[in-house]
């Protein structure tokens, strides 16, 4: 089957991150395919290199990166939404005049064009979070 995940909430405000993270990694390890990961609202938060939880805690961003190129994941964030939450990859950094970008490895911004395109394409889209 093939799914497409919407991840809507932050990595440490809600548990809806880490669901859908370990939903991810289990429909793959069951030979399920993923279509797209498209964080959007407060979801966009997990695709910023910036954070640092405290050395006990998950590093959720860490933890997508590294599945995704593990698999091969489509992580689509949220153009809007990451630029009201100060999330940009070099090229948006450069358009808006701002000095650096934030962008985590295996992530990339994109339009809800491609939450379309995966819902779609997908089986079954599975919406994580409010």
């Amino acid at each position: 089957m093939q799914l497409a995940i919407v991840v809507n909430e932050g990595p440490y405000t809600h548990q809806a991150s880490d669901t859908a993270y370990h939903f991810t990694k289990a429909a793959l390890e069951k030979g399920h395919g993923i279509t797209r990961v498209f964080f959007y609202h407060d979801g966009v938060n997990n695709g910023t290199r910036l954070t640092v939880p405290p050395q006990d805690d998950r590093n959720l961003q860490k933890l997508w990166s590294e599945l995704g190129e593990k698999h091969g994941l489509d992580l689509v964030v949220c153009i809007a939404a990451a630029q009201r939450r100060g999330i940009l990859d070099a090229d948006e950094a450069r358009r808006h005049g701002k000095d650096a970008s934030n962008l985590a490895p295996g992530f990339r911004i994109s339009g809800l064009g491609q939450l379309i395109e995966a819902g779609i394409e997908a089986d079954r889209l599975v919406v994580f979070g409010d």
